[in-house]
């Protein structure tokens, strides 16, 4: 049925009446978001603020790599020269599928610059390097890590994933199992972690000044020794993927996506003294990510709230 001019302004001004209308502009209430589950957090203490089913065990991709780190970084505490010891790239480490830091078989880096390596660019393969240079150093794996971790596949990488597991369940990670070092891995149907859980995990992480200046990093070059020397190097520029950071109000965490985590994001933010945590899993898209991240800092820190010091 065609509408006349008049019936069509009728409609408008209808539509325009109703209530209905207006129930996504309600400052009491958050804003509408695409994702499956997103938490906004104090950014000092991990106090869940508001909240979308923040208990959801969900898929998380790339922010796996922010326990990986986080794992490295407590070694690091205890034996500062950690930092200094050269990581030599394995041919499994080099053809791990996806993102990438660009490291090829044969190449050493060092620790310190491998962690932009894997939290600038999101380079899944210096998540499998690390596992295979800390794995030997570790507990082998107890009841904490699944079955799949324990197979021939993850023989040199198996210790690296069962202290992230055990990592996690220190810091009461409650709902957060472990597969890869860089990711969710298992079957499709494997979750990995919850918003709650990721809140935890940056409160803690980001308490160390070490993971807080790479994670705010936007740009980074590093260097990596070729493969028969002592001497020759190249030369690695790294992005950071965390697009938040060409804004001011934002200093981390990290990024993460695949078809079947959607599009995730851990991030940290101030304004007018008030700091937060914004998590989010399964958006839609990279750009509904960000507009939806921004949207939640927005709604909180424009409704005046605080949260306690």
């Amino acid at each position: 049925m065609k509408l006349c001019l008049p019936e069509l302004l009728v409609v408008c001004v209808l539509l325009l009446r109703s209530p209905a209308l207006f129930a996504a502009e309600d400052l009491s209430t958050p804003p509408i978001t695409t994702a499956k589950a997103w938490v906004i957090a104090d950014g000092n203490t991990g106090e869940v603020l508001a909240s979308h089913q923040p208990d959801e065990k969900l898929k998380s991709a790339s922010t796996t790599k922010a326990m990986c780190a986080h794992v490295i970084l407590e070694l690091a505490k205890k034996d500062p020269a950690v930092l200094d010891e050269m990581v030599t790239i394995s041919k499994l480490a080099d053809a791990t599928a996806g993102s990438t830091a660009g490291v090829k078989a044969g190449e050493k880096i060092s620790v310190r610059d491998g962690l932009r390596g894997l939290l600038l660019p999101s380079g899944n393969d210096m998540g499998n390097a690390f596992a295979e240079h800390f794995h030997a150093r570790l507990q082998p794996p107890g009841k904490e890590t699944p079955d799949s971790v324990l197979t021939p596949g993850f023989r040199t990488r198996a210790n690296f994933i069962a202290e992230m597991n055990r990592e996690a369940i220190r810091l009461g990670m409650k709902n957060t199992v472990y597969r890869q070092s860089y990711g969710d891995g298992g079957e499709d149907k494997d979750p990995t972690t919850t918003a709650r859980d990721l809140v935890i995990l940056a409160v803690a992480a980001m308490k160390d000044p070490a993971f807080a200046e790479v994670v705010k990093t936007q740009k980074y070059t590093g260097k990596v020794l070729l493969p028969g020397t002592t001497t020759k190097t190249r030369e690695i520029t790294w992005e950071n993927s965390n697009q938040l950071l060409k804004l001011g109000n934002y200093d981390g965490v990290k990024t993460g996506m695949t078809n079947l985590a959607g599009y995730c994001l851990i991030a940290r933010g101030e304004q007018n003294g008030v700091r937060l945590i914004v998590t989010i899993l399964g958006a839609s898209s990279e750009e509904v990510r960000y507009a939806e991240v921004r949207n939640l800092f927005r709604w909180w820190w424009g409704r005046g709230a605080t949260v306690r010091r």
